[in-house]
């Protein structure tokens, strides 16, 4: 079987790839077990210098990388080097913070020493998609990596040249053999993976179908999962909001990555008192952008990854049109692009309100209150994160426990941070990445008790 890269701007391909056989995963999947054995007997200080060596090569690299992210998934180039950029930070955060995130943790008690210690568990393998194809992978990787385990991946089939790039930053960094290694395969053999006794647990950011599929399967063996799905984030303007921050948030928060990312703000949940204000000059703003091919510097839209996700765009729009939502602006689609647009009036009964909508699309719902616009906002199935304007901030913070989602993010869109845990609730998922948190999701927390 050949999986084909297409340039989503100009249908040219990109480059084929070939699945490996049944008889090469084998061996691959023998060799990370292999490398475990080793690379966890390793001292701490040589894969911290390794992996900040992997960051170094992704900044050298920079244009390069971006470069293979802008053909074969259609993200401008300037966001596609401000993602190997992130990455860069990662790998070195990971660098610096790793000792003391894995340090052994004294804990008092009737021992003359107690003492939880960090230990690597294994083979992870890791599911990723398209949209961010260097981030996601590289925010499992990091922590991943440098606390002992050994990665194994399995990209979406329209990033796997990203995926090879991905495997040669590790291997010009020094890693050993088998540490990390791309997979070039399709979903039919996902469970003879999870079965393998040397992966020891599952992390899979994608859809909710995708998740639930390998939630269960992950299950099914006794192996630990960890899910990023999908997200509906609501941005909340309430009337005594900075308009002009909000608007100038809300674009880059709604645009950015021409729309596809689970945590863009999708459902702007705004105060009637300045509903009409703020939709106007979001409008405006985004009728401003600059569409076109995203190889060139100044292109802020581009093409989404694949026509089907704009055919879904497209029925997402007629449908809640069709239940009354007012078109402001755009709603139009050219084979893999989609206009920025905006949808006015919208109801929590829509498509565009109740589904996760990934392209260049901004629902704006209007509410009286602040308790009807975090009543709505609660009103989803997803949990990823929720931005609120407003210069209360006091009062803001009040509400944070009403939030059921992973983030609030005040006065600013929702983001990951390697210095801050990110995950959802509900349908966005289970678990945590980044930060401390994220380096312990595969750690195995050993208590030693010495009498």
């Amino acid at each position: 079987m050949v999986f084909k890269s297409i340039n989503p701007y100009n249908n040219e391909e990109v480059g084929d790839h070939i699945a490996l056989t049944s008889e090469e995963l084998n061996q691959k999947l023998s060799d990370a077990n292999s490398a475990y054995k080793v690379w966890s007997q390793k001292p701490l200080a040589y894969r911290t210098k390794l992996i900040k060596k992997a960051g170094d090569i992704l900044k050298d690299n920079r244009n390069e990388y971006a470069q293979m992210i802008t053909i074969e998934m259609g993200k401008p180039i300037a966001e596609a080097k401000l993602e190997i950029e992130k990455c860069v930070w990662v790998c070195h955060y990971y660098a610096e913070h790793a000792e003391e995130f894995l340090s052994d943790e004294h804990i008092k008690t009737e021992a003359s020493t107690s003492f939880v210690r960090h230990d690597p568990i294994g083979t992870i393998f890791a599911v990723m998609p398209w949209n961010f194809p260097f981030w996601q992978v590289f925010r499992f990787a990091a922590p991943t990596l440098t606390s002992g385990n050994t990665g194994l991946l399995k990209h979406a089939p329209n990033v796997f040249g990203c995926a090879q790039k991905i495997e040669e930053v590790f291997t010009k960094a020094g890693f050993p053999k088998g540490v990390f290694q791309s997979l070039v395969v399709g979903h039919d053999v996902t469970e003879k993976i999870i079965s393998h006794e040397g992966v020891k647990a599952i992390t899979l950011t994608g859809s909710e179908k995708a998740g639930s599929a390998v939630a269960q399967i992950a299950g099914k063996h006794l192996k630990k999962s960890l899910l990023e799905l999908g997200g509906s984030n609501s941005f909340i303007v309430l009337e005594d909001a900075d308009l002009d921050l909000a608007v100038k948030t809300a674009v880059k928060a709604r645009m950015l990555n021409s729309g596809q990312s689970c945590i863009a703000a999708k459902r702007f949940i705004i105060q009637d008192s300045v509903y009409k204000e703020f939709v106007s000059k979001f409008t405006e703003a985004a009728r401003q952008l600059k569409v076109g091919d995203p190889i060139l510097e100044d292109t802020q839209v581009g093409p989404l990854a694949r026509k089907d996700l704009v055919d879904k765009l497209q029925r997402q729009v007629e449908e809640s049109m069709n239940q009354g939502a007012e078109l402001l602006l755009g709603g139009h689609q050219n084979n893999c692009f989609y206009e920025p647009t905006v949808l006015g009036e919208v109801t929590h009964n829509m498509p565009v309100f109740k589904e996760e909508t990934f392209g260049p699309l901004a629902a704006m719902i209007k509410v009286k209150t602040m308790e009807e616009a975090f009543e709505l906002s609660e009103e989803s199935q997803f949990g990823l994160g929720v931005s609120l304007f407003t210069k209360d901030i006091l009062k803001a913070q009040k509400f944070a426990s009403r939030v059921s989602d992973g983030a609030l993010f005040i006065n600013e869109l929702v983001k990951s941070d390697p210095r801050l845990p990110f995950g959802g609730t509900k349908k966005s998922g289970y678990g945590r990445e980044l930060a401390k948190e994220g380096m312990m999701e595969f750690i195995n927390r050993k208590v030693v008790y010495i009498k």
